[in-house]
């Protein structure tokens, strides 16, 4: 019962001086930025398993190193309206990409 207390009380002192409590997954997202984060990481997901039908493994390598590359480059844009169009962007590249994969 102490040590319950003792944690609201920090809890307490944490919102009354204005702070925010620590988090350990980083800043909280606004609902808009989750749902463009999640759409990112699928298309991303989508781009990795889809390269498993690239029959030359160096340029399944090199086409997975380019994807990465491309989602590493614009890790840090915040931005709503440009991450809308970068995923729209590399939709369109990948499903570009997709029907030469395929009429391979």
């Amino acid at each position: 019962m102490r040590h319950f207390f003792a944690l609201a009380g920090s809890a307490v002192r944490t919102f009354a001086t204005g702070g925010s409590p620590r988090s350990r997954l980083g800043p909280t997202l606004s609902l808009e930025h989750f749902v463009q984060r999640a759409r990112a990481l699928s298309l991303y997901r989508h781009i990795l398993r889809a390269t498993r039908r690239i029959a030359d493994p160096s340029t399944r390598a090199d086409t997975r190193r380019y994807a990465r590359q491309e989602f590493e480059r614009n890790r840090g844009v915040t931005d709503l309206d440009r991450i809308r169009y970068l995923l729209s962007t590399g939709k369109t590249e990948w499903e570009s990409m997709e029907r030469y994969i395929d009429g391979l």
